[in-house]
């Protein structure tokens, strides 16, 4: 409803008119109170007044009549009328605590600024009675607001969660989030969870209290809690904790038969503060993630704000990605360029819908397309490309090459030239540690078009930095496996893992393109960067940590099936080839590769030979295609 409706202005009156009701009640009842208590004993002010009624008589009225406003003035400009009036906790107590300071440091300097000093002037008040009235004053308004959300809290539906029928937590973290979760759920208890013990890692909150609620040691022995206090779900209040300690502490949980369910981290917390709302299961990505990478945002800002910037592939997981990290910077106009408008439109809404809309103009076009992608470069202006179109499913693409050379390098090389040509201070190309060495064709055609970035750098003429970024897999991208093992389970299973000893190296989505970002900063043109993804983690071990972030056993429940390599696939993916030189930057995550690229004015031979290879049959492809990268071990049947 609009705030100017005539329903708006009256609740907002009733509401104004019932807080000066309640409190100018209660602050003239303090006042009155404290009068009667410094004059209980008729005790004068100085041994020259012997009227106390008489001076009773006057000055309290008087009091009342600027006293009782100003307090209710001071409540409302702390803000003491904004909140619902049954919800109190500290912060509230602490504004009240500023709000009645002031208002009995005014009383106290009043009299003196106004020059009506003196025990018995009409502005002032006894500094007596004012220090009373301050004690009092505070104890009626939190005694009256503590009682209103106590009686609340019994007689609305909330008392009638009983604790027999609600859900008996452990708070794993004593910390902050810890302390804020637990106070939230004891306030509402309508959210059916009792919190019963803490654990926490540090030794020196060991048998201490939180709210009542005992800290009962580290988090290590679930089934004793289970004893102990009938613990049917764990929650960790860990939110800036490392994925390896979240993976511990949810094995020994869920092992122990505990539903697990986590705090966001502090950068998905609205408004920072932790409620029951928030929670949510374990995700793979709390398991597997690492800590968040620090970026120099003062660098990639400086690239991106004010700036127009060219998204291929916008409407991949990736590419998705990219603009929402791209929009945050504020760049002047944001192309968002995919050939699937299905995907395009969702992640422009999505955008939207985030409040970048204004900035967006979204590009359905193929990138093997000359004379589109050049009108695109020609109206656009592109200062910064972001290449991420590709084919990169691998078994897809192993029995169609000519699908892979076309987009994946073709694509690639046609975009670059434009970067070239139309002067684009930076272009990055989204590349893959599939590219090393590659084994499949899907690999081969990224190291194709990382070595075609690397000769765009020779270009006569050229200003445009080219660099090329590589990752590993992401976390939760289209056709990655955890979707694939999500759905899996939810259909019972079996889960299928190509091998026992399969490894592949993980990161989240936000910490690739963040990095991705960074490197476009830091490279010099011609490099190839490549993003330091941690330890490798075996494929069956993911498997078996999602089937128990499911509630199910695995090898019980749910089975794991080896179904043996795919056409084209390592146990291992690489990090560097042996023609590469490993260099560091400025960035802890970020490694330069340096290696001798294909001269400038080999291109267009190198070139016309991947096109030579487009029609060719599958078999005559790949062995083409080895020529062109000896390092390619293909895959022929």
């Amino acid at each position: 409803m609009p705030l100017s409706s005539p329903t708006s202005k009256v609740s907002l009156v009733q509401r104004w008119l019932f807080f000066f009701f309640v409190y100018g009640s209660l602050a003239m009842v303090s006042l009155w109170l404290s009068y009667e208590i410094r004059f209980s004993g008729g005790v004068a002010l100085t041994s020259a007044d012997t009227d106390v009624e008489g001076f009773l008589f006057t000055q309290r009225p008087q009091a009342l009549l600027w006293v009782v406003p100003l307090k209710f003035l001071l409540l409302g400009l702390f803000g003491q009328f904004r909140g619902v009036f049954y919800y109190f906790r500290l912060h509230d107590v602490l504004r009240m605590v500023f709000a009645l300071s002031l208002a009995t440091l005014v009383i106290l300097l009043l009299p003196f600024v106004s020059g009506t000093n003196g025990p018995t002037a009409t502005l002032g008040l006894p500094r007596s009675v004012a220090l009373v009235d301050f004690n009092l004053s505070l104890l009626l308004f939190v005694g009256f607001r503590v009682s209103i959300r106590t009686l609340r809290e019994r007689f609305t539906g909330e008392h009638k969660v009983t604790h027999a029928s609600m859900e008996r937590i452990a708070i794993v973290g004593a910390g902050n989030a810890g302390e804020q979760l637990a106070s939230d759920l004891l306030s509402h208890r309508g959210h059916g969870l009792q919190p019963v013990c803490f654990l926490d890692d540090n030794a020196e909150k060991h048998g201490l209290e939180i709210h009542g609620i005992p800290v009962d040691g580290a988090p290590r022995n679930f089934t004793a809690l289970v004893e102990k206090y009938g613990v049917t779900e764990v929650i960790l209040a860990l939110p800036a904790q490392s994925a390896k300690r979240i993976r511990e502490i949810s094995a020994l949980a869920v092992a122990s038969g505990l539903r697990v369910l986590v705090v966001p981290s502090l950068t998905e917390l609205a408004g920072g503060r932790v409620r029951a709302t928030d929670l949510r299961p374990v995700s793979v990505e709390d398991l597997l993630g690492r800590s968040p990478a620090q970026l120099d945002d003062t660098a990639i800002e400086a690239m991106i704000t004010g700036r127009t910037v060219l998204v291929t592939g916008a409407g991949g997981s990736i590419g998705q990605e990219i603009c929402r990290q791209v929009a945050l910077r504020h760049p002047g106009r944001l192309i968002m360029l995919d050939q699937c408008e299905a995907l395009l439109y969702q992640a422009e809404q999505d955008l939207i819908a985030a409040g970048g809309g204004a900035l967006i103009c979204p590009v359905v076009a193929d990138v093997t397309d000359e004379m589109r992608m050049r009108e695109v470069f020609a109206r656009h202006r592109p200062a910064l490309v972001l290449h991420a179109a590709a084919h990169k499913h691998v078994p897809m693409m192993e029995p169609q090459p000519g699908e892979a050379l076309k987009n994946n390098t073709l694509g690639t090389a046609l975009v670059a030239a434009l970067a070239s040509e139309f002067a684009v201070t930076r272009f990055v190309l989204i590349s893959t540690d599939k590219a090393i060495n590659p084994t499949n064709v899907m690999g081969a055609s990224k190291r194709l078009a990382e070595m075609v970035v690397q000769s765009m750098q020779g270009r006569p003429g050229n200003i445009t930095q080219f660099v090329a970024v590589r990752f590993g897999n992401v976390l939760g991208s289209s056709g990655s496996v955890i979707p694939i093992f999500r759905k899996q389970i939810a259909t019972g299973g079996p889960v299928t893992v190509t091998h026992p000893e399969v490894k592949r190296y993980f990161m989240t989505i936000p910490e690739a393109v963040g990095l991705v970002l960074q490197s476009a900063t830091q490279g010099e043109g011609g490099d190839i960067l490549v993003l330091e993804m941690g330890q490798p983690l075996k494929i069956i071990d993911v498997a078996r940590q999602l089937i128990e972030l499911s509630g199910f056993r695995p090898d019980i429940d749910i089975e794991i099936k080896i179904v043996g390599l795919r056409p084209g696939e390592k146990l291992v993916e690489e990090l560097q080839h042996h023609g590469e030189q490993y260099r560091t930057t400025k960035h802890a995550r970020i490694f330069r590769f340096v290696a001798a690229g294909t001269p400038y004015d080999g291109l267009a031979g190198l070139l016309s030979d991947i096109r030579a290879l487009l029609p060719q049959e599958k078999s005559a492809c790949k062995q083409g295609l080895k020529r062109l990268v000896p390092e390619y071990v293909p895959y022929l049947d």
